[in-house]
């Protein structure tokens, strides 16, 4: 096990994302290309990338010793007729998976889903893709 915080964390997520999101995606009516972690250069899967930042801590936070981190989750989608729907799709099963598990399974004391963001392509039929940002707040008590 790793003692670095920001390493489980982000094991976590992605844990959550190749557990709990794919059962989700599995379970809705149209085919939406499932999530891989790796080094993928197909259209056929999605490849999420995920970035912890550490984040700004309110004055109580500070006193009773919690930690916060923000986390995006970035889903970049190529440019099809469904791109759009697709965008909607992960980041609902993504709120609802993070709805399900509000510890990241006990990793963290609260987890927040703060924001969702799509992004068009700049240029469309152009080889640019849809991109779903989903920024989360995670908030771990810190060991004395």
């Amino acid at each position: 096990m790793n003692d670095f915080i920001e390493q489980r964390i982000i094991d976590a997520v992605r844990r959550l994302l190749s557990g709990r999101v794919i059962e989700l995606l599995h379970d809705m009516q149209f085919s939406i290309p499932l999530l891989e972690f790796g080094d993928y250069c197909d259209n056929s899967v999605i490849v999420p990338v995920i970035t912890l930042a550490s984040s700004e801590r309110t004055e109580k936070e500070r006193i009773i010793l919690l930690d916060a981190y923000s986390l995006t989750i970035t889903f970049n989608i190529p440019e099809t007729p469904e791109s759009e729907l697709y965008c909607y799709a992960y980041a609902a099963v993504v709120e609802k998976a993070i709805t399900e598990d509000k510890s990241l399974g006990g990793i963290a004391d609260r987890i927040v889903l703060t924001g969702k963001k799509y992004n068009p392509p700049k240029k469309p039929h152009c080889g640019d893709g849809w991109e779903v940002v989903i920024t989360i707040r995670i908030i771990v008590e810190r060991g004395l």
